[in-house]
């Protein structure tokens, strides 16, 4: 089939990019294009969780079916697809074929039926078995741990269609893992909804530090971190697992979406103000820790001093990281029969909010400059095309920036591979540095 073109647009969260890669990896023998317009088969794996990403999914739909060429199959795909599965059938009727959250190594399968909606009453989790073409990096590859989520927040869809937490075990998580190292990998991000929840499901008590243990012994990983913590089920004891670990790396992404007492408990976090916090320090305490966080602005019943309340500890806290996001109001779920906020107010907030994060990351860089870090070079900039990027090892892919490399040293060059870097400034909201020396992968102090 390489003489069939395929296009395939992957939106929303990196778990989501999983499922596209699979989805490649069953549609193999197709010639993967950047053109749609020249593309047979175009798929457009949806984002259904908030109102931005739903219009993105529908804007991005409507333009590939404007500009596709005649006779062109279009796929959809996905969170949206499987959330709206009867709205948008009378919505789109440019699309060929819709299909859900179930069905991705069913694609090659599903595409020669050419029309359709195909819908499965199971969610999909990828496992070592499932056919997959990891994009973006020949380093670096994104492992999902589990799907859905046992949370019960009022703001958050994602149950509905996702479904309850369904963990992978270690033992499939391992065999991946393995198979990729010897294929060249050597970082790894794990993911999931919640990923501190991680084998609960299946009866483990401490299922992420189990999970860590494991993958610990595999050698060839240099460098691994875990996204997407819940505060209710982060413990001390997990907290004090990744910063004494010499593989993953000290970083914590934990979003606590609210830290008045009030708000988190309309929010139905869990955990309140003061237990939240404890977390947090504890993660402040380690040595070399990044902590990453999001706060959603604007929910049902936020009042003017809760929204003080939050600014002020974003200011006093000086997260790494911060995602600031506007309240969505879904309809399937608890908040939205809630009187809201009007979005003016929303707005207002959101702004300033932004402003107490702008400087809290640019003090969180300027705090680098002067140092030396492990980095892995990723290419060339985005910034220049003499200048490279190069990400340390503390930076998550794709969501925590790079180092912009302005002296090479006259080292040898290569793509992928593990270099020295001394941060040498901090220009606007970026960092530049120099290459020191490149690394050989097994005499490297993971630590640093």
């Amino acid at each position: 089939m390489k003489d069939k073109k395929l296009y395939l647009v992957s939106l929303g969260c990196t778990k989501n990019l999983v499922d596209s890669e699979v989805m490649l990896g069953k549609l193999k023998d197709y010639n993967l294009i950047d053109k749609p317009n020249l593309a047979d088969i175009i798929i457009v794996n949806t984002c259904g969780f908030i109102n931005s990403a739903k219009e993105e999914s529908i804007n991005t739909i409507l333009t590939l079916a404007q500009n596709r060429k005649e006779k062109s199959i279009l796929v959809v795909s996905g969170c949206l697809s499987e959330r709206y599965k009867e709205e948008l059938k009378e919505l789109l009727p440019e699309v060929d074929i819709f299909t859900g959250v179930g069905e991705y190594e069913k694609i090659d399968k599903i595409i020669e039926r050419r029309e359709g909606r195909f819908f499965s009453d199971s969610i999909y989790l990828a496992d070592d078995r499932s056919p997959r073409v990891i994009t973006g990096s020949n380093r670096h590859a994104y492992i999902k741990i589990a799907e859905g989520c046992n949370q019960n927040c009022s703001f958050c869809a994602i149950p509905n269609f996702k479904g309850r937490l369904f963990s992978r075990t270690i033992d499939s998580i391992e065999r991946e893992v393995k198979a990729l190292v010897k294929r060249g990998f050597f970082e790894f991000t794990f993911i999931s909804q919640d990923s501190s929840s991680f084998g609960r499901d299946l009866g483990l008590k401490s299922g992420l530090i189990d999970l860590i243990e494991r993958i610990e012994k595999i050698d060839g990983v240099i460098v691994a971190r875990i996204l997407y913590l819940y505060p209710t089920t982060t413990t001390f004891e997990l907290i004090d697992k990744i910063a004494e670990s010499k593989i993953f790396q000290t970083y914590y992404d934990m979003p606590i979406q609210h830290v008045s007492d009030k708000m988190l408990k309309v929010m139905k976090r869990g955990f309140g103000k003061q237990k939240t916090i404890e977390l947090l320090e504890r993660m402040k305490s380690k040595e070399n820790s990044f902590i990453r966080s999001s706060i959603i602005v604007g929910h049902p019943q936020e009042s003017d001093r809760d929204f003080r309340e939050v600014c002020k500890f974003l200011e006093e806290f000086q997260f790494n990281r911060v995602n600031i996001f506007e309240y969505s109001n879904e309809e399937d779920t608890q908040a939205f029969l809630m009187p809201q906020i009007d979005e003016e107010i929303i707005s207002d907030r959101v702004a300033i909010l932004e402003e107490v994060v702008e400087e809290t990351t640019l003090k969180s860089l300027k705090e680098m400059v002067g140092r030396e870090y492990n980095s892995i070079l990723e290419g060339v900039s985005d910034e220049h095309e003499y200048l490279y990027s190069a990400r340390p090892f503390i930076f998550a892919k794709d969501i925590d920036g790079d180092i912009l490399i302005n002296d090479t040293s006259d080292l040898e060059l290569k793509v992928g591979d593990i270099y020295r870097v001394e941060v040498t400034e901090l220009v606007g909201d970026r960092l530049v540095g120099r290459l020191r020396e490149r690394l050989q992968y097994r005499n490297i102090n993971i630590s640093i």
